[in-house]
């Protein structure tokens, strides 16, 4: 049963930037499946606001073989030993809409999860480079309304230059989660994820998407001074 995992690590601006150019491949940590190795982004912030892309932070999103081989990389190899030094989260794989390459995505839920559980959205796009003006009108709203949302216990955002881009969010349950989507939420403004969708349907920004929902399994480490975000993990 394959294991996702998602990480986050404030490291030297040489070794984010080491850490960017080189992801993890599968020949140098023995048991990784993919790994999508981005520079972690402020959620929602102006797009030349130097808080959007934090240069000195780094997030990996991975499919892993089994726990053994995620234990093995933050033990042995070097990016994994920055990575042991933040945070991450361990998941189970629900559900999928769209499609990505170079990932093993499950057929079925390898795990199962209540409405009022917590749960895990990732979402991973690659870019059509002239679409990128309209995502950023259409996507920068949505990011507002994950950011605020009164069900989102820790969202975030990513990047890898020039095409791919990534938002990772914790939600206190998937009822939650799936009210906002549907624009079901008692939020200002809460049709701002639907109307996005609707706008990417008309003309898609992207070559590649995806959305993927996970069950929380574990965590491990701390993240700007806080641990534990979902209680009762190990």
């Amino acid at each position: 049963m394959s294991v996702f995992t998602y990480h986050l690590a404030k490291t030297p601006y040489i070794s984010a930037l080491r850490a960017i150019v080189s992801s993890p491949r599968p020949k140098d940590a023995p048991g990784l499946i993919h790994a999508e190795c981005m520079t972690a982004m402020t959620l929602g912030s102006a797009i030349y606001s130097p808080s959007r892309m934090l240069a000195r932070q780094v997030a990996i999103f991975a499919q892993w073989e089994n726990d053994a081989a995620i234990d093995r990389f933050l033990e042995s190899n070097s990016l994994g030993k920055v990575m042991a030094k933040g945070w991450h989260i361990r998941l189970a794989f629900l559900r999928q809409w769209g499609n990505i390459s170079a990932f093993e995505i499950p057929d079925e839920p390898i795990a199962s999860n209540a409405p009022d559980d917590p749960v895990v959205a990732v979402t991973l796009a690659r870019m059509k480079l002239p679409e990128i003006p309209r995502f950023i009108h259409w996507g920068r709203p949505v990011e507002r309304l994950v950011r605020d949302h009164p069900g989102a216990i820790f969202s975030t955002a990513s990047i890898k230059l020039p095409r791919t881009v990534s938002t990772f969010s914790i939600w206190k349950s998937q009822r939650e989660m799936t009210d906002m989507v549907r624009g079901h939420s008692a939020v200002p403004l809460p049709d701002r994820h639907i109307n996005a969708m609707k706008e990417r349907e008309r003309k898609d920004f992207h070559f590649e998407f995806t959305t993927l929902r996970f069950k929380p399994i574990s965590e491990f480490g701390e993240w700007n001074g806080r641990t534990n975000y979902i209680p009762n993990l190990k």
